[in-house]
């Protein structure tokens, strides 16, 4: 059967409702495509806003000792240095206080070495008969609290000197010769760092003494010797100076209440002044 005119001038006459459907075809795949190229463009924004979002844990701070997550002795440690701290600024109005009254107690509750010249000179005078008792008790005192800088190092290393020398080159170098004179020493270190030298030699060589091994009871041992030394040397410098010393100290009694004020407002007024900041912001 002959099939219609147009038909035979156009034997594709199904063309143009294929290439419709091509047409589709191909719209639906770029726009799939435009789809998909805009979902994996989501999914790498996301990507980058997670990574971006992600930052390092708190206990990867340079201010902290650690290297590696802190557990329960970490946090221990932590407050046991923040506490040797508030005892040290406690006992500043109470030497200041004893220094005028009771040199002898002062050195036996503190271990100053302040209190233990003072005591020298009373003894060069015969008012201190039991200085010798007063000097051990200031020994054991005076070191109470030194274990704790010990378990610093025992625990972070050199992370704790870290700390201390912060972002400031200039510390930095003075902590690196400091490390550097306390490793040579060696034992001998702990002595060296009752010297009475403006520089933080002292919680330096204990902090190392932890860190290079040494065991608790030596350390304390030593630790005990050296303080023992050193106040009995300035007992002894005290007792050589004699009566100059025990008039100076008549002449501070007058005025050791004022002092006391002036040590307890010098302490009290920062912690003040800080926690009101703190509330302010």
């Amino acid at each position: 059967m002959d099939r219609p005119a147009d038909e035979q001038l156009n034997p594709s006459s199904d063309a143009p409702d294929e290439r419709a459907a091509v047409d589709e075809r191909a719209a639906g795949g770029g726009d799939a495509a435009a789809d998909g190229g805009a979902v994996a463009n989501e999914g790498t924004t996301a990507d980058e806003g997670t990574a971006a979002d992600e930052e390092a844990p708190w206990w990867q701070d340079s201010g902290m000792p650690w290297h590696q997550k802190p557990g329960k002795r970490d946090y221990w440690c932590m407050a046991c240095i923040g506490l040797v701290g508030v005892v040290g600024l406690a006992m500043l109005p109470l030497k200041g206080w004893l220094l005028g009254l009771r040199p002898d107690i002062m050195l036996g509750v503190s271990g100053s070495r302040i209190g233990a010249a003072a005591t020298g000179a009373l003894v060069a005078v015969g008012s201190a008969p039991h200085w010798w008792a007063w000097l051990l008790l200031g020994s054991l005192v005076s070191i109470k609290l030194d274990w704790v800088y010990w378990w610093a190092g025992k625990l972070w290393g050199r992370g704790m000197i870290e700390v201390w020398a912060g972002s400031s080159p200039r510390a930095q170098r003075r902590y690196d010769r400091l490390e550097r004179w306390a490793g040579r020493l060696g034992w001998l270190g702990i002595l060296v760092a009752y010297a009475p030298i403006p520089l933080p030699l002292m919680p330096v060589v204990f902090v190392l003494s932890g860190a290079s091994g040494m065991k608790l009871r030596t350390f304390l041992i030593i630790d005990f010797i050296a303080a023992t030394v050193w106040n009995l040397g300035f007992l002894l410098a005290g007792r050589a100076v004699g009566d100059p010393i025990v008039d100076l100290l008549h002449e501070y009694n007058k005025v050791v209440n004022w002092v006391t004020v002036v040590l307890l407002v010098a302490v009290l007024v920062p912690i003040f002044l800080r926690s009101g900041r703190r509330t302010a912001r």
